[in-house]
């Protein structure tokens, strides 16, 4: 099988020739691992096997100077400071009106160029899967927009509030989507977005607030990608399960990332109540495992996961994190990847 009809096998439950591969990263372990092993970055996805490659739209929009300590600015106008993504320096619709949330400058999804989209896709030949669509943070940018404490408080206390700040998030992110599907949905095989939801204790709202308000703006998304023959998989971080029936009711494809550390994610009772419903993707442990093992342990690790996950289909091995942190040993991340890629 090619990488590509490897991966589509996986996403219609059948067994494939293997479980296919999904590598993400840090760019301080890419980095890392692409300078001792002397390789460019196809090379090393190459080496890794990876079954994917990924193509994105590019912010094109105005250009705004940071304030002083922000490192970094979000599509919505969030300055960010601290480590890696930071966190917002403030929460601009905190004490928000609904009238005041209208007038918010919400940003152009022309500022999103897809020009190069389908170009880019259309090197990889028909090889691998494509993931396609932009990342689509909603819950993170109400997150930013609101502060966590306040977007709760307001889902019981003012929930229209609530209702109109994801609704201009998504009115944004479905329309550069449909932008980008416009441009090269027959080079995109897979809609790939992310929104945690999890921590590791268990989910960060419960079902029936998650019904309620994020639901319905998921699965906008998930119709639009379906709408244009495409498969859906949500990154989601975190302990999740009970909002898991929830999530294939929306009729999404694909979890990504499966961490079984966290509460309620262990792997024979998410495979039993849910793996002939939704592609699981991840599960091999980069908490512990990937970090703290040795190459042995780690090919034994991800053996046995392969072992669980892998009947019938419905599977993709990878870390149980997309970002696989620097302090990772290059040698256990090769053990793992060379186990899954044997079959």
């Amino acid at each position: 099988m090619t990488p590509r009809e490897r991966v589509l096998t996986a996403f219609n439950h059948e067994p494939p020739d293997r479980v296919p591969c999904w590598c993400g990263s840090s760019v301080e372990f890419w980095d890392k691992a692409k300078q001792q092993l002397g390789y460019d970055d196809e090379q090393l996805r190459l080496r890794l096997g990876d079954d994917f490659r990924r193509v994105l739209p590019i912010y094109a929009g105005p250009v705004v100077p940071l304030s002083p300590g922000a490192n970094s600015r979000t599509v919505f106008g969030i300055e960010r400071n601290g480590i890696g993504y930071g966190h917002p320096m403030n929460h601009p619709l905190a004490n928000a009106t609904l009238a005041q949330v209208h007038d918010y400058p919400w940003p152009d999804p022309a500022w999103m160029d897809v020009s190069q989209i389908r170009q880019n896709a259309k090197k990889h030949a028909g090889r691998y899967a494509i993931l396609g669509g932009d990342w689509s943070p909603f819950w993170h940018d109400a997150i930013d927009l609101l502060g966590m404490e306040t977007l709760f408080i307001k889902m019981y206390g003012e929930p229209e509030v609530v209702d109109a700040v994801f609704a201009h998030i998504v009115d944004f992110y479905a329309a550069v989507n449909e932008r980008v599907f416009d441009a090269a949905a027959d080079a995109i095989d897979v809609f790939f977005f992310g929104n945690d939801f999890g921590s590791q204790i268990g989910p960060l709202l419960g079902p029936d607030l998650f019904a309620r308000f994020i639901l319905p703006h998921m699965k906008r998304l998930i119709d639009l990608a379906r709408s244009y023959g495409l498969k859906t998989q949500l990154h989601c971080c975190g302990g999740f399960a009970p909002l898991i029936p929830l999530m294939i009711d929306a009729r999404l494809d694909s979890l990504h990332a499966v961490q079984p550390s966290c509460c309620g994610m262990e792997l024979p009772t998410l495979k039993r109540e849910f793996g002939d419903r939704i592609v699981f993707n991840g599960c091999i442990d980069s908490h512990h495992v990937l970090i703290e093992g040795t190459p042995d342990s780690v090919r034994r690790d991800t053996r046995r996961v392969l072992d669980i996950m892998s009947p019938g289909g419905g599977f993709i091995a990878g870390a149980s994190h997309d970002t696989i942190l620097p302090e990772t040993p290059l040698e256990n991340v090769l053990a793992m990847f060379d186990t899954i890629t044997a079959g």
